[in-house]
């Protein structure tokens, strides 16, 4: 019974494990892919709604080095790593001071979040709001990772049209001793993003962006977008200048987007890499190699497990993130900052996985197996 688990239905599954996945000799060359890595909660402290972040630095790190071992830069600090949902200012500015310095001890790509989240909620002049930006880019400016401009809740609650988003971001491009990367996240991650770049029709939010970027090709490295839209973004993506990439962010068209079509390709940003990154990894170097056919095995079985894992409500995916990475064994247990391992019910997480297993990513079905019934036992699902 070892591998065996009893799911929420009353059927018992037994885990197949899978062979595993050659790491790859070093980063993709075809593609610039970055990982956004989830945090690792210390469970012995008080990670309840409302709390401080208390963090387990080791292991959060050393998941870190797992991104880069696979070819993966980091996406640091970004919502899968629960900004807006329980990691605070404090915790954020430290958790990208550490990684940046891991970064440089192993060379690996590095990105980190720039955002006004350590204001209280509530309205605050533009001004203002540029002034909260600023401080935090100059702090990773200073770790030496590359700024995200993270989409802002409070410029979202007062821009009173695309003026506005041009005006804080070009100030803030104009402040970058080095090119940014933008970023749009859609509502249905953050509901409180609605209509970010000042309109709900994403088709003018589009030319806003494009302008914006037009203006300011030379300070852009690229815009990572999570629509969840694979034809808005292919659009986009071909309007934007010369060498200003589109970092995709869709979780569940990601497959497509890279492979790119006979007028370009997505970059990527995406946080289901965290999950996937040994198949993803592979997939990556079989690119490389020019084996699509190689590329499309090893996606194409991740993309139910993304599919699900993102389901709505969206925002909630980063409890998925955590409880695969419990499985595999990159932390412990299965706590998280600010409580959030509520976030998704018994029967979805037996689902994720279910589908885990079919995509070949748990490669010790053994150790899955007893911490999903130990998980389930919890639950009240006897095994």
């Amino acid at each position: 019974m070892t591998a065996e688990v009893r799911l929420p239905g009353g059927e018992t599954y037994r885990l197949t494990g899978g062979a595993g996945f050659a790491r790859p000799a070093g980063p993709p060359t075809a593609r610039i892919a970055y990982a956004a890595a989830h945090v690792v909660a210390d469970p012995r402290a008080e990670n309840v709604p409302g709390a401080p972040a208390a963090l387990d630095w080791d292991t959060t790190l050393a998941f870190r080095h797992h991104l880069w071992a696979h070819g993966f830069g980091v996406a640091e600090a970004m919502d899968t790593a629960q900004r807006g949902m329980g990691l605070d200012h404090t915790a954020t500015r430290e958790l990208i001071r550490r990684s940046a310095a891991e970064a440089r001890s192993v060379g690996g790509r590095i990105v980190a979040g720039v955002n006004t989240d350590h204001l209280a909620p509530g309205e605050y002049p533009v001004a203002d709001l540029v002034v909260a930006y600023r401080t935090q880019l100059e702090e990773v400016l200073t770790s030496g990772a590359r700024p995200v401009l993270m989409c802002s809740r409070h410029l979202a609650a007062v821009a009173s049209g695309p003026e506005d988003y041009l005006a804080v971001y070009s100030d803030l491009l104009a402040a970058s001793d080095e090119p940014v990367v933008l970023h749009w996240l859609g509502d249905m991650f953050d509901p409180a993003l609605t209509g970010y770049w000042g309109s709900t029709d994403l088709d003018l939010a589009a030319d806003t962006v494009v302008q914006l970027v037009k203006d300011h090709a030379d300070r852009v490295d690229g815009i990572k977008v999570s629509l969840l839209d694979a034809d808005r973004e292919i659009a986009l993506r071909r309007r934007l200048p010369a060498g200003v990439r589109l970092y995709t962010g869709d979780d569940f068209h990601y497959p497509e987007l890279i492979r790119g079509d006979e007028q370009g390709h997505s970059d990527a940003l995406l946080g289901v890499f965290a999950a996937i990154a040994p198949a993803a990894g592979a997939a990556l170097a079989a690119l490389d190699d020019g084996d699509l056919a190689a590329y499309d095995r090893i996606m194409a079985p991740t993309v139910p497990l993304a599919r699900h894992l993102f389901t709505a409500p969206t925002w909630h995916y980063k409890t998925g993130i955590v409880f695969l990475a419990w499985l595999t064994g990159h932390q412990e247990h299965f706590t998280m900052v600010g409580g959030q391992q509520a976030g998704r019910s018994p029967a979805h997480l037996a689902r994720l996985l279910v589908l885990a297993d079919a995509a070949g990513l748990l490669a010790d079905p053994d150790l899955a197996a007893a911490r999903a019934r130990a998980y389930l036992t919890v639950a009240g699902v006897a095994q």
